[in-house]
């Protein structure tokens, strides 16, 4: 190599070391600071990277980590002992719904209480397709968590088609590249699909792939609930790796599982599809909630295309007697082999506008009380009339835990809530909303040893944190952004249960945004330093 190429090599090495920290290198520009906003003392330090734990101190100023050592002589305006306690990077939740609970609760309490100090959204394929604008009205807000958001494919392809059922002309498939540019350009992180549901379900591979190029040419990531996660889930895997080899794009497999008894133990196959695709070189990641239930609307029951064209048209569909059988028939194919768990007590209502008193009963229970058979072919009528008259969210127990435990200990699976911003009390939702994280610490690291400590830390920070591109978070380092949670590992655990979903975790004793508590072990302090965090990579390629 000559003298010229080392010196260009040295140049580049520099620029991009302060592209992927600008804040660091903006810090190191700075007079050294002489003094600390905080400094945390005598803590077991999981750094986020999957290091081993160590004792030592960290000093925060300006919102920033300013040093780490196993002993700082530095004076600072406030101090806390941390004996006996772990502080690790703030937990990064890679996947939830938190987009419309933010504004009417930027405390996100359920969320801050578990440790999270980040929140990613625009998951399964829904956000605001005008990003600058959605992300300008956040940024008027003061937050508790910082959060930043992946463009939704069908949010945009429902802005440009509608609920179509059919592939988009070029023109349609144009303009949908453009929003999607467009968002990448205003801040998104990436793009996210949601191919189970409406209107996702209607989109062709191909047309995926070109959206996904989009986001990849401004460094962004694609994640996806998958088109099938029960009958069809090794098809569905498939065609997440094909679209990361063909658009050129890190791919997350989001909230992986095996849904049915049909497929319980498959997962076998699919993390080893992952393993050979990641062997061969595709960036390919995946997330998971440690629980053996899921979440969504009854809806998730219904064939897509009884719902093209919307709800008036499905409403119509259920009025033609053969179609409604054809209807009828495949719901009571998914209660039986897909979310249903092959039992009507397997699911549970978790919120109904049209009747509260539903919430928290099974459909076993409510064939029970209105007095009707309990077969297949009766749940899959209530389940119609209960569409017909609003729908309702439910919680399906349709998962297997040794799947669960499998995927957890994949390294290449993160944690993830899938959860919302909750409002305290509110019907009977699913637990993750309250209890992800400390479950994973609690019950997954401590009572099982499914993972060990430090590289449950890593799926919580690290991981997700180079997944969205954050690369300033997610570990303890100088110069990384002072997001920080602190926990007792011997006492951190979950309380939210199916029955009594509205229970904060324990253990967690002090959660810090920007070098700001948050959360002070009791209760919600009142501060909100939390950001919009916004992809600044420029574009990779061209468009």
């Amino acid at each position: 190599m000559s003298g010229k190429q080392i010196s260009l090599l040295a140049v580049s090495v520099l620029l991009i070391s302060c592209l992927v920290l600008p804040a660091a290198c903006a810090h190191s520009r700075q007079p050294a600071r002489t003094a600390a906003d905080l400094l945390i003392t005598g803590a077991k330090i999981v750094d986020g990277a999957g290091n081993p734990w160590y004792l030592g101190d960290v000093a925060v100023a300006d919102g920033r980590i300013l040093a780490v050592r196993a002993q700082l002589d530095i004076p600072a305006a406030d101090t806390i002992d941390a004996l006996g306690l772990v502080l690790s990077p703030g937990f990064i939740d890679i996947h939830n719904h938190c987009d419309s609970g933010i504004r009417h609760n930027p405390d996100a309490t359920n969320f801050v209480r578990q440790g999270v100090t980040t929140l990613i959204g625009g998951a399964d394929g829904g956000s605001a397709v005008d990003m600058g604008a959605y992300l300008a009205g956040l940024d008027t807000l003061p937050l508790a968590p910082n959060v930043c958001f992946t463009v939704g494919q069908g949010s945009v392809r429902r802005e440009v088609m509608g609920l179509d059922d059919r592939a988009p002309t070029a023109e349609e498939l144009q303009r949908m590249k453009q929003l999607v540019g467009q968002a990448m350009r205003d801040g998104a992180v990436g793009i996210s699909t949601g191919l189970k549901y409406v209107p996702g379900a209607y989109s062709g591979t191909e047309e995926v792939i070109e959206l996904a190029k989009v986001a990849a040419a401004y460094g962004g990531y694609y994640t996806s609930h998958l088109r099938e996660e029960g009958p069809g889930l090794i098809e569905a895997v498939a065609e997440a790796i094909r679209i990361a080899d063909e658009a050129g794009i890190p791919v997350n497999l989001t909230h992986h599982k095996a849904v049915g008894k049909l497929m319980w133990g498959r997962s076998v196959t699919t993390l080893a599809m992952l393993d050979s695709a990641r062997a061969r070189g595709l960036d390919i990641t995946a997330d998971q909630y440690p629980y053996p239930a899921t979440s969504t609307g009854l809806r998730v029951l219904f064939p897509p295309w009884s719902m093209a064209g919307g709800t008036d048209s499905l409403y119509a569909r259920l009025d033609n007697p053969v179609q409604k059988e054809k209807i009828a028939g495949a719901i009571a194919f998914a209660l039986t082999n897909d979310r249903g768990g092959d039992d009507p007590q397997n699911v549970t209502i978790a919120s109904c506008a049209h009747d509260h008193s539903l919430e928290g009963k099974n459909l076993r229970q409510i064939l029970e009380e209105r007095g009707i058979e309990q077969t297949i072919e009766n749940t899959a009528e209530l389940v119609i009339s209960l569409v017909l008259k609003g729908g309702a969210s439910c919680v399906y127990h349709c998962l297997n835990e040794d799947d669960v435990a499998r995927i957890m200990s994949h390294p290449a699976v993160m944690h993830a809530s899938d959860g919302t911003v909750m409002e305290f009390g509110k019907g009977v939702p699913h637990p993750r909303s309250y209890g992800t994280f400390p479950r994973v610490l609690g019950h997954y690291v401590r009572e099982l040893g499914v993972i060990s400590l430090e590289d449950a830390v890593r799926k919580m920070t690290s991981l997700p944190a180079q997944r969205a591109g954050l690369l300033d978070r997610g570990i303890i380092r100088p110069g990384a952004a002072a997001d920080l949670t602190l926990f007792d590992p011997e006492r951190i655990i979950d309380k939210a249960t199916f029955e009594k979903p509205h229970q904060y975790p324990v253990g967690i004793e002090r959660v810090i945004v920007g070098g700001r508590t948050v959360f002070d072990g009791n209760k919600m302090t009142g501060e909100r330093p939390g950001r919009v965090l916004r992809r600044t990579d420029r574009p990779v390629g061209l468009l």
